[in-house]
């Protein structure tokens, strides 16, 4: 079985030819290094890039190949999926991560406040490691010898994945064969048509979806400084043509959104009905820029209603209930929590201790925030913590605490 050799960086310190346990071009796969006869699990989303690597697998003689597709709640229909899996000839298989990564991944996310320096709260960056994860207990149970993805130089999921299977223990062959070897769109579209697969010629964007997010990068979308949504890539944040004012209350228990307008609610169906409710105002759509491992900036753009009001309630209720010198220290540490998450270091002690101290401070956070939400924003009508640190009555208070000094 081939072991893994990395660098703290998440990227192989060997030459490329070093037979070592990282993928990283088409050739690695197509050399002979990887055993034909083995099962291989690939993460697969459905898109060119996943579906053009089951292809080339299957070319060059792989005769056990897993695709594995995660679902994570985006909704989405699978039907392409399938169809892809078939053409194929691949085993296709559906794993429903939807609760373990509301639970698991963005409970976590919520309590740390897990905004990218100001500009977008994290996404792809809870997702990964849930995807690796999976994968890797896909890949145990059927025995197989290597674990594929498609990210490219470009996305920083290919430290995100990498990172979290190596943390994981994963001991076989692992990475994504677009590293070192990017295929040219139209050749990808071409071998596929030649597949039966003509629908792929249609994908002009990424689309990455989840149930925390829905985020759009890539071709159209490649340039800051001139860049536009397609309306008809946004979902749960459509413009309204018309929207009357409503209101809306979240209630939080020790830390966790546990309610909606007083209906307790599993965390993975508030976040759907939040993202419906609070998205068909148009508010939740962000962009921004992130760093690649060298530096470089990218371009992101989301929508993601539930995250923009679950993180201001929680924020609210946080500020309600814990003392400014907690909240300035917690501010500090969310920023260490959000760069361990981004640098693919989930599974890490540093994000594993500082978690620890965001759940220390969730233990005060109880209580309930109420919206009114109207067109593109909303304003906070009632903040009622259980156990509060904030005055109802200013003036009666003065009287008090000057009667108090007097005394």
């Amino acid at each position: 079985m081939l072991t893994p050799t990395s660098t703290p960086n998440g990227y192989d310190a060997r030459p490329a030819t070093d037979h070592s346990g990282l993928v990283r071009s088409f050739h690695d796969i197509e050399s002979g290094r990887l055993d034909r006869d083995s099962p291989v699990v690939v993460l697969f989303s459905g898109g060119l890039d996943s579906t053009y690597q089951l292809h080339r697998l299957a070319s060059a003689g792989f005769a056990d190949i897993h695709a594995v597709y995660a679902d994570l709640g985006a909704g989405e229909d699978i039907s392409e999926q399938k169809h892809v899996a078939e053409q194929l000839s691949v085993h296709l298989h559906i794993l429903d991560g939807r609760e373990v990564f509301a639970e698991e991944y963005v409970r976590p996310a919520v309590a740390a406040q897990s905004v990218y320096l100001g500009t977008h709260p994290i996404s792809s960056s809870l997702s990964r490691p849930l995807l690796a994860k999976l994968a890797v207990e896909q890949a145990n149970a059927l025995g197989a010898t290597a674990v594929l993805h498609t990210a490219n130089r470009s996305q920083n999921t290919m430290r995100r994945l990498n990172g979290a299977l190596r943390l994981l223990g994963w001991t076989g062959a692992y990475g994504s064969p677009y590293d070192l070897d990017p295929v040219d769109r139209d050749q990808k579209v071409r071998e596929l048509e030649s597949r039966g697969l003509v629908h792929m010629s249609k994908r002009l964007t990424s689309v990455d979806s989840n149930l925390w997010c829905r985020e759009f990068e890539s071709g159209v979308l490649e340039d800051p400084e001139e860049h536009s949504v397609p309306e008809h890539l946004y979902r749960w944040s459509v413009l309204p043509t018309q929207s009357t004012a409503t209101e809306i209350e979240i209630g939080f228990d020790r830390g966790v959104p546990c309610s909606i307008d007083g209906a307790e609610l599993s965390l993975r169906v508030l976040i759907d009905t939040l993202n419906q409710r609070v998205g068909a105002f148009g508010i939740g759509r962000y962009s921004g820029l992130e760093h690649l491992q060298g530096g470089q900036k990218v371009l992101e753009l989301r929508e993601m209603p539930a995250a923009w009001i679950l993180l201001r309630s929680y924020r609210h209720l946080e500020t309600a209930t814990l003392d400014a010198e907690s909240i300035r220290e917690k501010m500090h540490v969310e920023q260490i929590w959000v760069r361990e998450a981004l640098e693919g270091r989930w599974f890490a002690n540093l994000r594993r201790a500082s978690q620890s101290f965001m759940d220390t401070c969730a233990s005060q956070v109880t209580g309930t925030v109420r919206w009114r939400l109207r067109h593109g924003t909303a304003d906070t009508l009632s903040i009622r913590a259980s156990h509060p640190l904030y005055l109802r009555d200013r003036e009666g208070w003065e009287r008090r605490a000057t009667a108090e000094i007097v005394d």
